[in-house]
C-alpha cells in the first residue's frame, strides 16, 4: 500500500531534511491500523536524527511490534522550521509509519534522556493536540507514558504524565498492554485504568500520590492515596540478559543520523560505582550478554541492515568479560568485509592498543581518556577507579604505537573541589605531553596534540553526591578560567589546548536534575514564552528560563546551591533502584573522606541490588 503523507509537497520542500518526516525506511514495521487493538506511538522528544539513534526505542519498537496485536510506531520532535508551519496551518503532529495524527493513538510513550529536552515534551503533546496538563485528559485522549534515565526523579514533569514506567522497559510493558484491552472490553475508563495500572511493579502514576512540603520548601512525604497503590515504586530490571528480546532488522534511517550503525549492547549496568555517576547506580546490577548471542546478534543485524560499521554498547567496555574474543571475533569476522568496528571508552592496555591499531586509521584518530579530575585527591573523591600512573603508561604506550592525539575529559565543580585541584587537569594533561618527548625524536610521528575538555558537574538523583551543593554560574566560569590560564603556563602548551562547557545549561540541568513538582509550572512557563530544543546551543535561552522560575515563584538557589541534610527527603526517594539510600549516604561520607571503596569485582559493598538475583552479585 503507497504511504499517504500528512505532509504536502509544497511543505517538505521547504524544511529542512524533509526525509525526517515521510517514514517508510528499510526495516520499518508496516501493519494495517485497522487491524490490531492497541496503536503505540514511541517518541524521543528531539529530532529524527538524534532520536533514531537511540538504542533503547530500538528496543522496544522491535518488541511491541512482535505482538500481533499492537502497532508500534514512532514519533519525534519536528524541527522549528516545521514546527512552525504545523502551527499555522493546524497541523496535527503523526507518526512516520502510517502518518496518522498521534492523538488518535492508544499510548504515547516518551523516552526522557536529558533535563534539557523536557520544554520539547511540551511540544510534542502541544502539536499533537493532546491536553498538556494530565488532568486534562479524557477518555479519548491517549494515555501518556514517560520512561528513560530521567524517569529517576518524574517530579519535575509529572504533572504532563499520565504514568511512568520505571526500569528497564523489556520486562512488565506486555502486562500493561494486556491490561489495557482488558480494560478496553469493559467500558473503558481512564481513571479506572491507571488506577489498576498503578498495582503493576514498576508503574507509577502521579496523580494517585500526595506531595506534602514542610516550611522551609523540601519535601514532607509522597504519599498514595488509596490502599491499593504501592508506597514504593520497585525498578525493573532484566536478570537474564542473553534472553532477552533484541533487534535484529533495525530500521536504517534515509538520512545521516548521529549514530549511523549498528549497535551490539554487551552487557548493562557497571561494577565501578563512580560516585557521580548516575547510570552505574540505577543500572545495577552489571548483567552480561552472551558471546555466541552476540556473534549471532552481529551477523544478523549487518546482513539486515546494510550498514557499513559496527559498536559496541555498554558503559564500561573493559569491564566485559569477553570482550577480548568478541572484539577478535568482529575483526577476523567482518573487518575484510570493508566493516568498520568501533569500540567505546576503553582502558587503555596492550590488548586495546592491539585492537585499536587493528581497526583504526592511527594517524586519524585519537585516543580518549576521563580522569575526570585533574588531581589523585579528587580522582579518590569521585572514586574514579584510574590513577595517574595507569594514565601516563598508557599514553606512553600510546605514543609509541604511532598515535600522536590524546583526548581527556573533566568535571570541574566536583564536591570539595580546591583550586589546586583545578589546576591539576592543566598539569596532567602537560605531564602525558612530556611523555611523547620522552620518546627519540625520530621514532615520533609527528605533532603531539592534546585536547582536554571540562563539563561542569550536576549532582545526579541515586548518587552519592545527590547531596552535593552546586555553584554558580559566574563560579563555574572563573574556575574554568583558572584552568584556561594555567595551560597557558605549560612548558609545551602549543600542543595543549583546554575547552569547556557552558555554565547556563548547567545550572539549568541542576534545578531539573533535583527538583520537585513545583517546577512543572516553571517548564510550562518557559514553553510558553518560546524555550524549546534547549539542548541546542542554538536555541537555548537562559534568560527566558530565569523569567519563567521568577515569575512561577521559584528560586534557583534553592535547588542548586542550597546545602542538603543528610535525612532530607528527596522527591524520587519513594522510588526503590534496589541501590539503598543508606549505601548512598556511607560513599558520599566516604567521599568526603576521600576513601575509594573497590569495584564489585574486586568484593561487594553491600549495595542493596543483589536483591534482583542477577549477574555479578551471584557469579561471585
Amino acid at each position: 500500500m503507497a504511504n499517504k503523507l500528512a505532509l504536502s509537497d509544497e511543505i517538505l520542500l521547504t524544511v529542512d531534511k524533509p526525509a525526517r518526516y515521510i517514514g517508510n525506511e528499510v526495516n520499518s514495521v508496516k501493519k494495517d491500523p485497522n487491524e490490531v487493538d492497541i496503536r503505540f506511538a514511541m517518541c524521543f522528544p528531539d529530532v529524527y536524527e538524534i532520536g533514531m539513534s537511540h538504542l533503547g526505542i530500538q528496543i522496544l519498537y522491535d518488541m511491541f511490534n512482535r505482538r500481533d496485536d499492537v502497532y508500534c510506531e514512532r514519533v519525534y520532535a519536528p524541527w522549528t522550521d516545521l514546527d512552525a508551519i504545523m502551527r499555522e496551518q493546524k497541523i496535527p503532529l503523526f507518526a512516520l509509519e502510517s502518518q496518522d495524527p498521534i492523538k488518535e493513538f492508544d499510548f504515547l510513550g516518551i523516552t526522557i534522556q536529558y533535563e534539557m529536552c523536557y520544554t520539547n515534551i511540551l511540544q510534542i503533546l502541544d502539536l499533537s493536540q493532546i491536553p498538556i496538563w494530565a488532568k486534562d485528559r479524557r477518555n479519548e485522549d491517549p494515555i501518556v507514558i514517560g520512561g528513560g534515565p530521567c524517569t529517576y526523579n518524574p517530579e519535575p514533569i509529572a504533572d504532563f504524565f499520565d504514568l511512568f514506567y520505571i526500569g528497564e522497559g523489556e520486562t512488565v510493558y506486555d502486562e500493561l498492554l494486556d491490561l489495557y484491552k482488558e480494560e478496553r472490553k469493559n467500558g473503558y475508563d481512564r481513571k479506572r485504568f491507571l488506577r489498576k495500572a498503578a498495582g503493576i511493579e514498576g508503574i507509577y502514576v502521579p496523580s494517585l500520590y500526595k506531595v506534602t512540603y514542610l516550611e522551609d520548601g523540601t519535601v514532607e512525604a509522597i504519599t498514595p492515596m488509596y490502599e491499593d497503590v504501592p508506597a514504593k515504586v520497585k525498578k525493573q530490571v532484566v536478570s537474564d540478559m542473553s534472553a532477552s528480546t533484541y533487534p535484529e532488522k533495525p530500521v536504517v534511517p534515509y538520512i545521516k543520523v548521529t549514530q549511523d550503525r549498528v549497535v551490539l549492547e554487551i552487557q548493562r549496568g557497571c561494577i565501578r560505582g563512580c560516585r557521580f555517576c548516575q547510570a552505574g547506580m540505577i543500572y545495577r546490577p552489571n548483567r552480561f550478554r552472551n558471546l555466541e548471542t552476540l556473534k549471532e546478534y552481529a551477523y544478523k543485524m549487518l546482513k539486515n541492515t546494510g550498514h557499513g560499521e559496527i559498536s559496541l554498547s555498554s558503559l564500561s567496555s573493559s569491564d566485559y568479560p569477553e570482550l577480548k574474543e568478541l572484539t577478535y571475533f568482529l575483526i577476523e569476522e567482518f573487518g575484510s568485509q570493508g566493516v568498520n568496528i568501533s569500540l567505546p571508552s576503553l582502558r587503555i592496555d596492550a590488548f586495546s592498543l592491539d585492537v585499536m591499531s587493528k581497526v583504526q586509521d592511527i594517524k586519524k584518530s585519537s585516543l580518549t581518556f576521563a580522569p575526570e579530575a585533574g588531581s589523585q585527591r579528587m580522582r579518590n573523591v569521585i572514586n574514579k577507579g584510574l590513577t595517574e600512573e595507569v594514565i601516563l603508561e598508557g599514553a606512553l604506550e600510546a605514543f609509541k604505537g604511532g598515535w600522536n592525539k590524546v583526548k581527556l575529559y573533566f568535571m570541574l565543580g566536583l564536591p570539595g573541589e580546591t583550586e589546586e585541584d583545578q589546576k591539576g587537569i592543566a598539569y596532567l594533561a602537560q605531564r602525558i605531553a612530556e611523555e611523547y618527548f620522552s620518546i627519540p625524536k625520530h621514532e615520533r610521528n609527528g605533532r603531539v596534540q592534546i585536547t582536554a575538555s571540562a563539563s561542569f558537574f550536576v549532582p545526579k538523583p541515586f548518587t552519592p553526591f545527590q547531596w552535593a551543593t552546586m555553584k554558580h554560574a559566574k563560579d563555574y566560569m572563573d574556575s574554568a578560567r583558572l584552568v584556561n590560564e594555567t595551560f597557558r603556563q605549560q612548558v609545551n602548551r602549543k600542543c595543549l589546548s583546554f575547552k569547556w562547557h557552558d555554565a547556563k545549561t548547567t545550572i539549568l540541568e541542576g534545578v531539573l536534575a533535583r527538583g520537585d513538582r513545583k517546577l512543572s509550572r516553571s517548564i510550562y512557563e518557559a514553553y510558553q514564552s518560546g524555550c524549546m530544543f534547549d539542548s541546542w546551543t542554538e536555541s537555548f535561552d537562559y534568560d527566558k528560563w530565569m523569567q519563567a522560575f521568577e515569575k512561577t515563584g521559584i528560586d534557583v538557589d534553592f535547588y542548586t546551591t542550597r546545602p542538603r541534610d543528610l535525612d532530607e527527603v528527596f522527591p524520587w526517594d519513594f522510588i526503590d533502584i534496589g541501590v539503598t539510600k543508606e549505601f548512598m549516604k556511607r560513599e558520599w561520607k566516604n567521599a568526603m573522606e576521600e576513601k575509594v571503596t573497590p569495584n564489585c569485582k574486586m568484593q561487594c559493598s553491600g549495595c542493596g541490588a543483589a536483591k534482583y538475583k542477577g549477574g555479578i552479585c551471584y557469579e561471585n
